[in-house]
């Protein structure tokens, strides 16, 4: 088949991340990335998208990256950008920080706002108040006026030493760090203009480490911030800090032990605040509920606990009596109202139209505006108008994309497992496709949903375009379907029912009109790649296996993950000291002589979350006993691919491996 889509059109094409609504609910602030014009790396600019359907108008352009939009109580348009400052000579470092920059109400230049030294990581004006709230990086014990000198001169001369009294000592992709003398977090207040600034923080440490959140109370007389501490098990709490600004008076929020309290919003009068909180057992797999917490007393209440889904918390209805969110349900991610009093859900998105919706933000008149997607259709914003059984109206596209309905078709299927629970799964084909090769892409987490969206990073219709059928199933784990279905797979279980999920929808695959039983492959990500290398161990059905950012031990993973005290939680509290054997019985480096089917192994070297050691770790088993074997390693990439050259190097990789063993 001739591709009707490529990578290299894949990664051109523009971005929506995320939006912001204007006061007035008339136009959207729209993150839109796009590739710099060396095409070797992504930028973002602002576009205005009048929510009345009307042309998308370009707001800013540059080589900069323009990005977290949040409008001033006056109507002007905040947003983070790194460009160049205005000043006649800045410093050679300026690209490298984010600042606050604003674009005024009635149209002209942006004006930088902040001139923090380290740079701005985080900020919120405040909805109908001076006030703007910020998270900055400072140096302890130094000047305001010297923190930029200062870390120069230290990064110049200084020692690369890192030293560490406990865990976590890695994130993600880069090493975190436990030395007084290195820069920390502080949550910062300035007015709206960037003045009368203020550490509101000046003792923090390392409380604002892990993905910090913000957010300040409309009327500008609360602020709340995450802050993290080390829970009894090892693992990070995550709390929620309250501050009022008039008497600086602070809380902490009381939550239960071994916890996580989660995008904290002020509600439209500043009184109430809503979360998200989970608790974390070795036992039971954790299960996020929306929280409602009296912002001066801590007091809190669970709203909707009998819903069994995972709620991801959007916004507030301008009146204040419904918190909007979204969240996995049975392959798709509809838009939801859920009432504060009796925790009743109405859906906003007509589940018949299926798709994923994020980033949702409530319009002055009532409407949400959110990014919607599909398997066959890049993100782009749509107006929902809160309706029951409404469809949502697209607003002026951005992407460039062009949906691909000629082409390709889309099918949700269930398959019963061996215990007789149904299992979802994607299939994504060439339109009117018979007896093609296919493709079984496991999804990661474990804990997560292969869902009808768009995915930037494995992407079906690159590979529906070379004449596959993607499959995408939902096996046990994955969210979307109930809490009982996620347990599943919690604790030292990955590769039992879970494995058996999977060889039940291959079962089903192989009598499908649409697929070549003899040229059926598995392929994942992170847990995905520890379930294809499972797969590896177990059966030689598959014609090949690729697996990308994997994980092939168990015991020995232990000690090299980023966040070793989350994964003795998620294999149930077992010892791998006390009992190696029984720690390491779904471990696929021990069953790795039965290991047959030809492999591509795939891996960043900056991946702390699951390492490179163990994709090398598998290379050579694999070479050891003889099997077909490929590995493919990128030096400057983490967990996941983002460079777009090696992006296109990525699926060059995988599809030219397919082709070669799929023939």
């Amino acid at each position: 088949m001739t591709a009707a889509y490529t990578v290299e059109q894949h990664i051109a094409l523009r971005r929506v991340s995320s939006i912001a609504a204007s006061p007035d609910g008339t136009w959207l602030a729209v993150v839109v990335q796009r590739l710099d014009r060396d095409g070797a790396k992504y930028v973002s600019d602002l576009w205005k998208l009048p929510t009345d359907g009307s042309a998308a108008i370009q707001l800013t352009r540059g080589d900069s990256r323009d990005t977290a939009p949040c409008f001033r109580h006056d109507g002007a348009l905040g947003f983070l950008s790194n460009r160049t400052p205005n000043e006649v000579k800045p410093d050679d470092d300026a690209d490298k920080r984010m600042q606050v920059w604003l674009l005024p109400r009635d149209g002209g230049e942006p004006q930088q706002l902040t001139d923090e030294p380290l740079g701005v990581q985080a900020f919120k004006f405040a909805a109908r108040a001076d006030a703007m709230l910020l998270f900055a990086a400072v140096l302890p014990g130094v000047p305001h006026d010297k923190q930029r000198e200062t870390a120069a001169e230290r990064a110049k001369k200084g020692s690369s030493v890192r030293r560490y009294a406990r865990q976590p000592v890695r994130h993600w992709d880069h090493w975190l760090h436990q030395n007084a003398e290195r820069e920390n977090t502080h949550l910062i207040l300035c007015n709206a203009a960037g003045g009368r600034r203020e550490d509101l923080t000046p003792e923090a440490t390392h409380e604002f480490w892990i993905e910090p959140h913000l957010d300040i109370a409309p009327c500008g007389t609360r602020v709340l911030a995450s802050c993290a501490s080390a829970g009894a098990d090892r693992e990070e709490d995550s709390a929620l800090l309250v501050i009022d600004l008039a008497s600086k008076a602070r809380l902490v929020l009381p939550q239960p032990a071994n916890s996580n309290t989660e995008g904290g919003l002020f509600c439209p009068n500043g009184k109430t605040i809503a979360a998200v909180r989970s608790t974390r057992s070795p036992k039971d797999v954790v299960r996020p509920t929306l929280t409602l917490i009296d912002a001066v007393t801590g007091s809190a209440r669970e709203l909707a606990r009998d819903w069994d889904r995972w709620p991801q918390l959007a916004d507030w209805s301008v009146d204040g009596r419904r918190l909007i969110v979204t969240a996995d349900d049975g392959g798709i991610v509809p838009v939801f109202t859920v009432d504060i009093d009796s925790g009743a859900r109405h859906a906003l998105t007509v589940p018949a139209a299926g798709g994923a919706h994020s980033g949702a933000v409530t319009l002055a008149d009532g409407r949400v505006a959110c990014i919607r997607s599909s398997l066959l259709d890049a993100p782009e914003c749509v107006v929902l108008d809160g309706r029951r059984d409404a469809p949502a109206r697209p607003l002026a596209r951005l992407s460039g994309f062009t949906p691909a309905h000629d082409w390709a078709e889309c099918e949700s299927i269930v398959t019963h497992s061996t215990d007789g629970t149904p299992i979802q799964s994607w299939v994504t084909r060439p339109k009117g496709a018979k007896s093609a090769p296919t493709l079984l892409w496991i999804h990661g987490g474990p804990i997560g949903m292969s869902g009808n969206g768009w995915h930037w990073r494995w992407n079906a219709l690159l590979a529906v375009a070379q004449g596959y059928v993607v499959v995408q199933p939902n096996p046990r784990g994955s969210t979307g379907f109930g809490q009982d279905f996620v347990q599943g797979i919690w604790g030292n279980v990955w590769g039992d029912q879970c494995f058996k999920d999977l060889m039940a929808v291959t079962d089903a695959l192989e009598a499908r009109a649409e697929v070549d039983a003899t040229r059926i492959m598995a392929m994942g990500g992170s847990f995905g790649g520890y379930m294809t290398n499972w797969i590896g161990t177990q059966t030689p059905r598959f014609r090949c296996l690729i697996t990308h950012a994997s994980i092939c031990t168990m015991a020995q993973f232990t000690g090299t993950t980023d966040h070793p005290a989350w994964w003795y939680l998620e294999m149930g509290g077992e010892n791998p000291y006390a009992d190696m054997p029984r720690y390491d019985r779904y471990a696929p480096i021990r069953h790795i002589s039965q290991w047959k089917t030809p492999a591509l192994i795939i891996h960043g070297e900056q991946d702390y979350r699951c390492p490179i050691s163990e994709g090398l770790n598998l290379f050579e088993a694999l070479q050891y006993h003889g099997v077909d074997s490929e590995l493919v390693i990128f030096p400057d990439e983490n967990h996941w691919i983002l460079k777009p050259r090696n992006v296109v190097a990525w699926y060059d990789s995988v599809l030219g491996f397919l082709r070669k063993h799929m023939a």
